[in-house]
């Protein structure tokens, strides 16, 4: 099969990992840049340029690994590969859901998948109530245009709550406001779904004197065993933001297992270490699964 890797970087690990596995698979694998893409937008004949002139033929399938800041063109010419006939791995309108913690947040709480409490406003002027409203100080303030744990501020105090909060805000940033879990003690899951199964888990734990357990800021990993329950809310967590493949991170409470976020595009790195599971390679997987199936009813029609 032709399938593309649809992202910005082709030296990440995660992108080589997957060239390498789909290759090895007997797949014609290409690394396609986002920035080097444009678009003719035509009813009969949808065309994907690149840069020089080449135009772009039509792919099996296509693994969209779009960074959060290139979210909306990441997902036009993601679409336009749909238009094409090409089986996206994960999907322009679920990958927009993902990209927006405060969207996935809603969409989470909408299916009662419990999650830290959680605060939003606008105005400096709700600055206190807010904060008392996730249960007071300590509390986590994120940035929702965050991305491995950059933009996360634990405040100790309300008072130091507040100024963090009303600095963003004179930024014009848009925060979230959360419960801090301290029975976590600096420690989360991260569990690995693809097709609505969790094919791999790992429990990452933060760096001495922080309290993101984020690989990327030192944060250590390890194989984690998890219990059904949280198999259980990695699943639904993914099925609601509408995912085939994506990183569920989970914290652990005393009041059970609650999701942090939904990771359109997670690294592979960490978890593959960690557990020593190939999931490049089950990702492809499930690729040839899916297009077999649709070729099996396509021939009993």
């Amino acid at each position: 099969m032709k399938i593309a890797i649809l992202a910005t970087d082709p030296d990440l690990y995660s992108n080589k990992r997957l060239i390498d596995a789909g290759t090895k698979r007997g797949h014609d694998v290409r690394f396609i840049s986002i920035r080097n893409c444009y678009m003719d937008i035509t009813a009969r004949k949808p065309e994907i340029h690149y840069r020089g002139g080449e135009i772009l033929t039509k792919f099996d399938a296509v693994i969209p690994r779009i960074r959060p800041a290139l979210t909306f063109y990441g997902n036009a010419v993601l679409r336009q590969f749909e238009m094409q006939g090409a089986y996206v791995l994960n999907g322009p309108v679920s990958i927009g859901r993902a990209q927006d913690k405060l969207r996935t947040m809603q969409l989470l709480c909408s299916e009662h998948i419990d999650i830290p409490r959680t605060g939003f406003a606008n105005s400096p002027l709700d600055t206190k109530d807010m904060i008392k409203t996730v249960g007071g100080a300590p509390v986590i303030i994120k940035l929702l245009e965050g991305t491995q744990g950059k933009g996360v501020v634990l405040a100790e105090t309300a008072k130091a709550a507040e100024s963090v909060i009303n600095a963003f805000k004179s930024l014009k940033a848009n925060i979230l406001v959360q419960e801090y879990i301290k029975e976590s003690a600096g420690t989360d899951l991260r569990c690995f779904v693809i097709g609505n199964k969790v094919v791999a888990a790992m429990e990452r734990r933060a760096a001495d004197g922080e309290f993101r357990a984020n690989i990327h800021l030192g944060g250590s990993a390890h194989k984690a065993e998890i219990t059904a329950a949280e198999r259980k809310i990695a699943i639904a967590a993914t099925k609601v933001v509408g995912l085939k493949v994506c990183g569920v991170d989970i914290i652990r409470s005393n009041d059970g297992p609650k999701v942090l976020e939904v990771n359109a595009s997670p690294g592979l790195e960490g978890v593959e270490k960690a557990t020593g599971i190939d999931i490049a390679a089950l990702m492809f997987e499930h690729i040839e699964t899916h297009l077999a199936n649709k070729k099996a009813k396509k021939k009993k029609k």
